[in-house]
């Protein structure tokens, strides 16, 4: 009986992907290229100071706001992943699902499923990142 469970449990892992997280993305985004030199100017806490928000393979992060990526998983046919985030501001605490698109070495575009308040305005989690060779989080 133990045999047989150790086979099974050998079975699914050996059937499941490879982690998400090992193809995820890597380094720190902007959602400008220009706050990408200043960071490289100035320093990573300036930016997040000012309520810039900044993009990493742990999630979203500015000064009061913060998405954690809680599970990833990799898109088979292209270069992106469906991701589950718990993200909270002051007084308020909501999930999201994301899609994020690596779409060059140096761009990756998100699509949040949470609607806005305006159809002119940008989704809060979503818009274009652009990565910032050189700075790293603290």
């Amino acid at each position: 009986m133990a045999l047989r469970r150790t086979l099974c449990v050998s079975m699914l892992v050996a059937a499941s992907p490879a982690s998400a997280a090992e193809d995820f993305i890597k380094g720190v985004y902007f959602q400008t290229q220009e706050l990408c030199a200043q960071a490289k100017k100035d320093t990573l806490q300036t930016l997040i100071d000012a309520g810039n928000v900044i993009l990493s393979a742990d999630g979203l992060q500015s000064v009061e706001y913060n998405c954690e990526f809680v599970q990833v998983t990799k898109a088979t046919r292209s270069p992106s992943w469906a991701v589950t985030a718990i993200c909270q501001e002051p007084g308020f605490l909501f999930p999201d699902v994301l899609s994020i698109t690596q779409m060059n070495a140096t761009q990756i575009d998100i699509v949040s499923v949470r609607p806005t308040a305006d159809e002119g305005e940008q989704a809060g989690n979503g818009g274009s990142y652009y990565l910032c060779d050189g700075v790293s989080l603290p």
